[in-house]
């Protein structure tokens, strides 16, 4: 037995997967400590030890999600053959990921902070700053796309960047409204019937 009054361990990083999917599936602000602590399987004084604070949690659990299910889309980009193809797998894999059986649907990153705080270090800012690396990655892979002269070095990068991160961000939005794959798929497909409007550059 533990002497008295010492606190029960406790696998860190179950409790932190556990975490990841309430905030998931209720955001920062609706997931409440009693929440938290319940499906961690710790009192709060534990959390606190451990974290440091609800948004210390949450900011592991970010990194956690990053990594596990923010790495497989992020992961289409660069393995593709082409830059076409990298989008095109990136958003299949949004689709796939974002209405996976036996986990929430829709995406923590687009769907955990939509409001709230502003200023540094806060949930909002932390979630913006991911939402805005996939622009960055977007823009890098259609970079490499032009110096391998798949594109034109013409084409207004940024504005496809931004298009189709917007179009995985409405994705993320209509999963955890209930679509299915298969209409997240056919949204995949229509976004990319505009790729060549987008890169293809007048004369």
């Amino acid at each position: 037995m533990l002497p008295k009054g010492r606190p029960r361990a406790f696998d860190r990083d179950a409790a932190l997967e556990r975490a990841m999917r309430v905030f998931w599936q209720k955001g920062y602000d609706s997931a409440s400590m009693s929440d938290l602590t319940e499906a961690m399987q710790i009192n709060a004084p534990s959390l606190y030890a451990a974290f440091g604070s609800k948004a210390g949690l949450f900011r592991a659990a970010v990194e956690l999600y990053t990594g596990q299910v923010g790495q497989r889309i992020k992961n289409a980009l660069p393995m593709a053959a082409t830059a076409k193809e990298g989008v095109a797998n990136f958003l299949k894999q949004t689709a796939i990921s974002h209405t996976h059986p036996g986990q929430p649907h829709g995406c923590m990153v687009v769907l955990g902070a939509l409001h709230g705080e502003e200023g540094a270090d806060t949930p909002c800012s932390l979630l913006r700053e991911r939402r805005l690396d996939n622009v960055t990655l977007l823009r890098e892979r259609l970079e490499r796309g032009v110096r391998e002269g798949e594109l034109s070095a013409k084409a207004d990068l940024q504005q496809i960047a931004e298009f189709y991160a917007t179009v995985q961000h409405g994705m993320s939005i209509t999963a955890r409204d209930g679509a299915t794959l298969d209409q997240l798929m056919k949204t995949a497909h229509a976004a990319m019937a505009a790729w060549e409007g987008l890169t293809v550059t007048p004369g």
